[in-house]
């Protein structure tokens, strides 16, 4: 296959319309709905209406947060140098570059601040948050797949990609192996553990970390790392080391949430 897929979809001049912008855009309206229908599901009918209503004033929240912290972790993470050197690029979204990493960062702290200003249990909000991050995950990987960002290292797999824009090597399709495992097969588990299983509120999340840091670190064997930065220690790409970090606080997560509930 070639990928000769256009970022824009829609080109009125002045204005650009980008599937990357939509991706975003979609993720945030269907897992609005969705977790609404969540809340429904599975937080007690006492509170059903507060955690409902409040839900739909923290989406603005989450948007911030993702924006914000999505793309200052990318610019910090992946290449201060350059944006230091060209600071009006940091305000380019449209174009990619967004760090996973960077954005759940600023989704915890955003909702943590807002649980806390309402008085609501931020463990329930961080879980549906996590239900529904795939959806937006799915999509993300989608579209950096159109933007022919975030490449596969060279194969000969019958299944490779061609990306004109970067090479005329059959690379390893390794945003839609994200997309797959950290969007599809990710949503699958946690919103079945999430609905059929009785876990306490914040485990939901810390299974969410370790399933997606270890997706991460599986898909980055076959991800051509950031030729700027390269490997680490000669054979650890950043967003290994990001999801590394990322299990670790998982772990501090949960023994937060264990010791909070014998005390």
């Amino acid at each position: 296959m070639v990928n000769n897929l256009n970022p824009v979809l829609i080109d009125l001049g002045v204005i650009k319309i980008h599937w990357y912008s939509l991706a975003y855009i979609f993720g945030i309206l269907i897992g609005w709905w969705y977790g609404r229908f969540l809340i429904k599901k599975k937080v007690r009918f006492i509170d059903q209406e507060n955690y409902i209503k409040n839900f739909d004033d923290l989406i603005s929240y989450i948007i911030i947060g993702v924006i914000i912290g999505g793309r200052l972790g990318y610019v910090i993470f992946y290449n201060p140098l350059y944006f230091i050197k060209n600071p009006i690029e940091i305000f380019k979204l449209w174009e990619g570059g967004m760090s996973f990493h960077g954005g759940l960062i600023g989704v915890i702290v955003s909702t943590y601040i807002f649980s806390k200003l309402k008085k609501l249990n931020y463990k329930i909000y961080f879980d549906l948050i996590c239900c529904v991050a795939p959806i937006g995950i799915f999509l993300g990987r989608v579209a950096n797949f159109i933007n022919s960002e975030l490449y596969g290292t060279p194969t000969e797999k019958p299944w490779g990609v061609i990306f004109p824009k970067i090479d005329n090597l059959t690379r390893h399709p390794s945003q839609l192996y994200e997309a797959f495992l950290e969007g599809i097969i990710l949503f699958i588990l946690i919103n079945f553990l999430f609905l059929k299983k009785k876990l306490n509120y914040g485990i939901i999340s810390f299974i969410f970390l370790i399933s997606y840091s270890f997706f991460r670190i599986l898909v980055e064997q076959f991800r051509e790392p950031d030729k700027h930065i390269g490997y680490i220690f000669n054979f650890m790409s950043l967003g290994s080391l990001l999801s590394i970090a990322m299990i670790i606080f998982a772990f501090i997560f949960v023994s937060k949430i264990n010791s909070n509930e014998k005390n």
